[in-house]
């Protein structure tokens, strides 16, 4: 081998190895350090969330009680309650800024089209997710709860402890802040072109049967209980229907 073909096969060598190192690895060290830094951000808000309700446990519980009669059964189970209390509220409450640090994680990847919806949509995935908190904590659970309370008194000598309320609680609330997200999650689809107004009322009773069976799953069960969290899914459905035909007809509009 000549001197010339040594040459050659070093600089074909140094070229590949700078390739690798600095246009594949690199990207893949970015992408894992912006996801740490997402994990890290998102543990500090759940952290941040856990000190503040716990700090606070002894004012607003009283509050979330409603004045129903609930018992711990030993000292050990008034901190035990407070701290597993804590963690899944905190982690409720972190949910709508996890998003936006997932949010900021994605968006280099998505396309502007992508990009413009979800940003604009964020206030709107807020609101939704508040709304359902609070229709699940106002509505839901105490019609709920007082309904199974009243049905088990009539056989029963019902005691509730603050573990099984509490897990009632959060299981009638935090769902909702999921199922609001409805409408959101319809738009995103009909805005990169994968459902429209016809197909959804074509889908329709598919769907109603659906959100039955997922009702079934999540809530309580008891008939009562179902009804009352399907209908706003229902709603929540057709409100998106009519927001979808909306939307198209602005684009036929703009077409012509």
């Amino acid at each position: 081998m000549s001197n010339n073909d040594e040459y050659k096969e070093v600089h074909v060598r140094r070229k590949r190895k700078k390739l690798t190192q600095e246009d594949n690895m690199a990207p893949l060290m970015d992408h894992i350090l912006d996801l740490r830094s997402v994990v890290i951000k998102s543990a500090i808000t759940v952290v941040l969330w856990f000190i503040v309700i716990f700090a606070t446990v002894g004012w607003w519980f009283p509050y979330v009680s409603k004045g129903a009669n609930i018992v711990v059964l030993g000292p050990f189970e008034v901190i035990r309650f407070y701290l597993q209390t804590s963690g899944a509220i905190s982690v409720g409450l972190s949910i709508p800024f996890i998003c936006w640090f997932i949010w900021g994680f994605m968006k280099p990847g998505l396309v502007e089209k992508e990009t413009m919806f979800i940003k604009s949509s964020l206030p709107g995935m807020l609101v939704l997710f508040i709304a359902g908190l609070l229709f699940g904590y106002f509505v839901v659970h105490p019609v709920s709860y007082f309904f199974l309370i009243s049905l088990g008194e009539k056989n029963f000598e019902v005691i509730v402890t603050a573990d099984e309320y509490m897990r009632f609680l959060l299981m009638t609330t935090i769902p909702f802040g999921l199922i609001f997200q409805l409408p959101v999650v319809i738009l995103f689809l009909n805005y990169i072109g994968l459902l429209n107004a016809e197909t959804m009322v074509a889908i329709r009773k598919y769907v109603y049967f659906g959100l039955l069976v997922l009702t079934a799953i999540i809530m309580p069960p008891d008939v009562f209980t179902h009804l009352i969290t399907l209908t706003p899914m229902i709603v929540l459905y057709e409100i998106s229907i009519i927001l979808i035909r909306r939307r198209e007809r602005r684009q036929q509009k703009r077409a012509e």
